[in-house]
């Protein structure tokens, strides 16, 4: 509304209407307010800005007469044609019709493949909840849906042996959003210990609350418990699906050891259970906070499960950590669309997001294996990440400069990682090959 960027100053000596004039002539050069585009009548904006009826006439006049706008009788004033002077407003107009660069082989995993969404689902249950209309004129709720939270703790143990209540859950736009707040319930100067390579985004906080981090030692088990005595930490971070060293889950009988020392040390245990559903060539394992519900925090997210955009995560707080929410809940705002977590829970309610995980594990398990195919014919030596759902294959970055090749990282021993999540199965061998080729060549 052009009242909302009209700010008069009543008391200046700058006349009233001309205070009105500067701003819309403004708008209208730089672009804000369109050719064509209807401005609101003298009525309208008199009661908006409350002036006389006199102040907003005299502006509208000089606006016609000087061009800005046109009177068209019977049906108001229009912004009128070619006054859009520019400057910055058109460099970003034409940056923004610029395409963003694409590329034939992608193994950057920075989308899903589309064979495996049903976006025509989806958008049947967001266009549910935006026809009841009673839903959308509330703001969210600061913890989350409700809904959606009885839905997630239902989900979480059916499919992940969580251990909580919708009371435990608390919804976020992302798991590194979710970190921040429990960041704000654990306090400044911790030391955490945390997998080198594995989580850059939870690092990025870690720093922000000034936490001293230490990374771990691994074994083919996953992270070595006499390295967790050595930092002696008041915080593990944990992806139990993940190892960057050896490629495997993190063992029962180690996650069972991690838990005990957890407990002995009072620490707090982070498991970022990224895509841990997912799990295709080997059965899904219990999570860690099954076997220490009281001192783990879980975090679950529907990225690669769903749809990437879809910024829907969520996790369990122990009690002890629950009743410090409870005490600043209120001063959270909710960063998560009402609408796509009321969406979001029907999904889940209805079984349609337990349907699409079955079909989305046979459909991946059959992707890795048309993937590991192509690689070990060119690469001998290669790690496999199940639930990452990438190959490491040793190479130099450089090597695939200007070529139709994006891949999802570098490691730090100069290891290329290619995730399959959303390369189309019709070109994952020739990409493959095209690698090869790249990689090989003096």
């Amino acid at each position: 509304m052009i009242s909302d960027f009209i700010t008069l100053k009543k008391g200046s000596k700058t006349p009233l209407y001309f205070q009105i004039y500067r701003k819309i002539s403004a708008a209208i050069e730089s672009g804000s307010l369109k050719e064509n585009e209807k401005l609101p009548s003298v009525r309208k904006l008199c009661a908006d800005l409350e002036v006389s009826k006199t102040t907003v006439e005299a502006a509208y006049n000089a606006l016609s007469a000087d061009g800005y706008i046109i009177n068209s009788p019977q049906r108001g004033y229009f912004v009128e044609k070619g006054l859009f002077v520019g400057g910055k407003s058109e460099v970003k107009k034409a940056e923004s019709k610029k395409e963003k660069r694409t590329y034939k082989y992608d193994f950057s995993g920075k989308g899903i493949d589309g064979d495996i969404t049903n976006i025509k689902e989806w958008r049947k249950y967001i266009r549910d909840v935006l026809n009841r209309e009673y839903l959308l004129t509330t703001y969210s709720e600061n913890q989350g849906e409700e809904e959606l939270r009885r839905a997630l703790a239902n989900y979480a143990f059916t499919t992940r042996g969580i251990i909580t209540d919708k009371d435990s859950i608390v919804v976020g736009s992302g798991s590194q959003t979710l970190i921040y707040i429990l960041c704000g319930l654990l306090g400044l100067n911790k030391t955490v210990a945390i997998e080198r390579d594995s989580f850059p985004q939870a690092e990025r906080v870690f720093r922000d609350f000034k936490y001293n981090i230490r990374y771990t030692d691994n074994d083919a088990q996953g992270i070595s418990v006499n390295s967790l005595r050595e930092i002696n930490p008041d915080i593990i971070l944990i992806n139990p699906n993940y190892n960057s060293a050896f490629g495997g889950k993190t063992s029962a009988k180690r996650k069972i050891e991690i838990a005990a020392y957890a407990k002995r040390s009072n620490a707090i245990i982070i498991e970022d259970d990224y895509n841990g559903e997912l799990r295709y060539k080997t059965h899904p394992a219990p999570c860690l906070q099954s076997y220490s519900p009281e001192n783990t925090v879980y975090i679950g997210s529907f990225s690669k499960i769903l749809l990437p955009s879809v910024r829907i995560s969520y996790m369990s707080l122990p009690d002890s950590l629950n009743k410090i929410y409870g005490r600043i809940r209120d001063t959270y705002n909710q960063t998560t669309s009402k609408t796509e977590q009321l969406a979001l829970a029907e999904y889940i309610s209805d079984g349609k997001l337990e349907k699409h995980l079955r079909r989305s594990r046979r459909y991946y398990k059959t992707k890795s294996e048309m993937m590991k195919k192509a690689i070990i014919k060119r690469f001998p030596r290669y790690l496999f990440n199940e639930t990452s759902m990438y190959f490491e294959i040793e190479g130099e970055l450089s090597k695939l400069n200007g070529s139709e090749i994006r891949v999802m990282k570098t490691s730090a021993d100069n290891k290329l990682r290619l995730n399959f999540s959303g390369i189309s199965s019709t070109v994952i061998e020739e990409g493959i090959d095209e690698i090869s080729r790249l990689l090989s060549a003096e």
